[in-house]
């Protein structure tokens, strides 16, 4: 029987994942970058400034997200974050398991946590042209446009980003 469960993610769980993520890689150049962003998001936790939640299927990771509390770690964090907004990104779900609910499931459990955290409001950042993810945050209730912008990667990409909202009841 699969077992699924939603938590927040601890600091040794969040090394592990970013290690594996790490070692697949083949370019030097992106293993660098993903080492800085390992390590960025290990201090974020420490320091209280962000969450990260899994979906764990039979005890491997099949999704997550990540909660931002700190204008100081968000770029265009103008209006994205405050004293009850939250930011949240870096969602993702392993492509045999998506489409089955699993993130679905994630998603109300990181809106319960931030609930009872004392947010109202959250928000989140896409691409224009991600279509797709578009249609699924509009689902989840993301459907005020707050503003544009453009966002930096650690490896100097660039891209245009449109920052929704929801508010939370």
């Amino acid at each position: 029987m699969k077992e699924y469960i939603c938590k927040i993610a601890s600091i040794d769980e969040v090394i592990t994942k970013w290690n594996y993520e790490i070692r697949k890689q083949k370019r030097k150049q992106k293993k660098s970058a993903l080492e800085l962003v390992k390590n960025n998001a290990v201090e974020n936790i420490k320091n209280g400034q962000a969450v990260i939640y899994y979906g764990k299927l039979n005890d491997k990771i099949i999704c997550q997200a990540t909660a931002m509390f700190d204008e100081d770690i968000i770029q265009n964090s103008d209006g994205l974050v405050g004293t009850q907004t939250v930011y949240l990104c870096n969602f993702s779900t392993d492509k045999k398991h998506q489409g089955k609910g699993y993130f679905s499931k994630l998603f109300k459990f990181v809106i319960e946590d931030l609930k009872n955290k004392g947010y109202t409001k959250c928000t989140l950042g896409v691409e224009p042209k991600e279509i797709k993810n578009l249609q699924i945050y509009r689902y989840f209730g993301f459907n005020t446009l707050i503003k544009s912008g453009q966002l930096t990667y650690p490896d100097g990409t660039i891209i245009d980003v449109d920052y929704y909202e929801m508010e939370l009841d």
